[in-house]
């Protein structure tokens, strides 16, 4: 009898192992995992110990161990399903006319999400969304968040004044999609859990939840409904920062007994995005001398945060895009005596790539950006003497890298972050900077919870997070990393995903 999602598993039988970083006996043989109590208790040949309770049959498959997405916007990126997609929208005139089309959600609004305008003839206005979108409110995201474009309706109903192109950019975006994603709890519960219910079938075991709201609240509601499906770390945001030190949240703390639900770190957004061409950069943008960008903390009140964040305890996340905006953030570090991770680092100067490792800074990035902007990237920054998606740098100079999506604004998918990461490229065009690809190995270990540093090697006494899949992640192609299908993927030992 085929087990059933939410059933404990006893053995994981037939599978293979894999990683760079093995050192049992058993090579390319079939072994049976043995688990009790959410542990893996032993590792042995394939049909040497009886197979006793819950059987999952690894079929000749890989197992590896579960996966994490170190960056989502959790809430943001489940609402999607509910949304008008704008990714292949190749001009300001046809994003205004899908939109005039799409239909009206619930609460009477018209939303899109994912255009990328960088490379439109036609310029995003006021008057050309207002043409075809009419008097229903109406809000388009960027690829990136970083900006919002909305028609008249959409700003009266906001009470904000309007602007000239209609597009409100960096914090006055965030907060329209505050408010967008403020809709009954029932409803965003139902979507975000169906949209970890995918993450599982990918293999996904963990998050690293970014919401830019009081997370504390949401995912203790969530418990309280039974959820169990998923280990998830949970951000805290500096207007929130005062709440959760007089509440005494610290890193690791756990909101539920068996610590699927813990609290993170204090997320600072420091800079704009290449996107919105609001990434603080050394170097103007093009065609435009007097922009190199926003920083939207200044230095000084970076650090001031961070000390305040940890002397209570908690570790920091630092959203850095620019080379300015990274160099700042390991300053910070450096003077504050924070731990954590940079979030991004998308270009970095060649003197900071070794000061991640020298200062323990991880470096959470999300390699499918690097895909998606390679032709931005080489427009947009081209004047840029900074790298620009350092993986490979990253990680020769002992950078600990954690993978993620930044879902939405890439699909939450570890597969392909592994394949952008090795392969540099996708849809079969030439790999984009294949200097700055990593192995299969390191790609791994940097899509599981302890990252690139941790390993991928699966023994006995480890937690019973487990994948499997149907085929050797470190052999594979781009195509093939990209389709690799999940059989079964396990959490503390039980099923929260079986392939049919």
């Amino acid at each position: 009898m085929t087990p059933g999602r939410g059933e404990a598993v006893s053995v994981v039988a037939g599978v293979r192992l894999t990683g760079a970083d093995r050192v049992d006996p058993f090579g390319d043989d079939p072994v049976d995992v043995h688990v009790r109590d959410g542990l893996i208790i032993d590792i042995a040949p394939a049909g040497a110990l009886p197979a006793r309770g819950v059987v999952v049959d690894g079929s000749g498959g890989w197992l590896v161990p579960g996966l994490w997405d170190h960056h989502v916007h959790t809430v943001q990126w489940a609402l999607t399903a509910q949304r008008t997609p704008l990714g292949d929208v190749d001009s300001a005139a046809q994003a205004a006319s899908v939109m005039g089309r799409s239909p009206v959600l619930d609460d009477g609004r018209r939303v899109g999400t994912g255009f990328r305008d960088a490379f439109w003839a036609d310029a995003p206005s006021l008057t050309l969304l207002d043409e075809k979108t009419g008097d229903v409110p109406t809000y388009l995201i960027n690829a990136d968040v970083h900006s919002v474009w909305l028609n008249s309706a959409a700003f009266r109903r906001e009470s904000i004044v309007p602007t000239a192109d209609g597009i409100l950019r960096e914090e006055p975006a965030f907060e329209i999609s505050r408010r967008l994603n403020d809709l009954d709890t029932a409803v965003v519960d139902r979507y975000v859990l169906a949209a970890l219910d995918r993450a599982a079938a990918r293999g996904v075991t963990g998050i690293v939840d970014l919401d830019m709201a009081w997370n504390a609240d949401a995912w203790t509601r969530r418990l309280a409904a039974g959820f169990d499906g998923m280990r998830v770390s949970f951000g805290v945001y500096p207007d929130l920062l005062e709440r959760a030190i007089a509440e005494g949240l610290a890193t690791g703390d756990a909101l539920d007994p068996l610590g699927l639900v813990r609290v993170g770190s204090l997320k600072v957004i420091t800079d704009g995005s290449l996107g919105t061409r609001t990434a603080a950069c050394s170097h103007p943008y093009p065609d435009d001398p007097h922009n190199t960008g926003v920083m939207t903390v200044a230095p000084e009140n970076l650090r001031a945060l961070m000390v305040r964040a940890t002397g209570s305890g908690l570790s920091c996340a630092i959203h850095a895009i620019g080379d300015v905006a990274n160099s700042h953030a390991l300053d910070a570090f450096a003077t504050s005596g924070a731990t954590g991770t940079i979030e991004h680092a998308q270009l970095v100067a060649h003197a900071d790539i070794p000061r991640f490792a020298r200062l323990g800074v991880g470096a959470s990035v999300q390699p499918e950006h690097a895909i998606d902007d390679r032709d931005l990237t080489d427009s947009v920054w081209a004047a840029q003497t900074a790298l620009p998606y350092p993986l490979r740098s990253l990680a020769d100079t002992g950078a600990n890298l954690l993978f993620g999506s930044d879902a939405p604004v890439s699909p939450l998918d570890p597969w392909a972050a592994m394949a952008a990461a090795v392969h540099r490229t996708r849809g079969g065009r030439e790999p984009w900077r294949p200097d700055q690809g990593v192995s299969a190995a390191v790609a791994l270990a940097a899509s599981t919870s302890g990252g690139s540093a941790a390993g991928s090697a699966l023994e006995p006494g480890a937690v019973a997070d487990l994948v499997v899949v149907d085929r050797d992640p470190l052999a594979a192609s781009d195509a093939e990393m990209r389709t690799t299908q999940v059989a079964a993927t396990v959490l503390a030992g039980r099923l929260t995903h079986i392939a049919p």
